[in-house]
């Protein structure tokens, strides 16, 4: 009968997740996670397959616990056009808070993958669809509403909306300047007919 786990799976993922977060999946090493959880070397590859499982589990948990939880909240309390401001508020905030100047989690696995992994190529481009959806789904019905402009179609901004959020968290990683980031997410709104708060662009 097998024992049963004598751990928190939520905390080994989020402690996990964090290194990996700053680090990187390749500069992280299994001496890392096991100071970080708490595990032995061998738990965590019973736990987890390997350095890679443990990788894959603490992305899945960090996606849903942070970007998932914030479309669903955006969507489901804000107009269309204002859930595509408040997800980018959410994320300057976030980026200029950091200390360590993480940027995104997926987006930093996103950079790290090769092709000698397409099956984490897929998965990762999968999750980025996801967020050009979220985009898409609120064009498409801010367009409706009259909230976003109709300048081009609701899936070139959506795209257009990807490409300015990949590109702020890419600089916030080696340039977290407030102005810098305002300067990038102003201009990228304005383009689908949203204004950027001047709270925002003062800070």
């Amino acid at each position: 009968m097998a024992r049963p786990r004598e751990f928190d799976e939520v905390q080994v993922l989020e402690a996990a997740g964090a290194v990996f977060w700053a680090k990187g999946f390749e500069a992280t090493t299994t001496r890392d996670l096991t100071d970080s959880t708490g595990l032995t070397q061998s738990s965590i590859y019973a736990a987890f397959g390997d350095k890679r499982g443990i990788f894959l589990r603490s992305l899945r948990h960090y996606l849903d616990s942070i970007l998932l939880e914030r479309i669903v909240r955006l969507e489901t309390t804000k107009s269309p056009g204002q859930a595509i401001v408040g997800f980018f508020r959410e994320i300057v905030n976030r980026s200029l808070a950091d200390p360590q100047h993480r940027g995104c989690m997926l987006v930093n696995a996103t950079l790290e993958a090769t092709a000698d992994d397409p099956e984490l190529q897929a998965y990762l481009a999968d999750e980025t669809t996801k967020i050009e959806q979220f985009f898409l789904r609120c064009v498409s019905a801010g367009q409706k509403s009259g909230e976003i402009s109709t300048a081009f179609r609701a899936e070139d901004h959506a795209r257009h909306l990807l490409a300015v959020l990949l590109g702020l968290r890419v600089l916030a990683r080696v340039r977290p300047d407030v102005a810098l980031l305002n300067g990038l997410v102003g201009p990228g709104l304005a383009v689908v007919g949203l204004v950027w708060p001047s709270s925002n662009r003062r800070r």
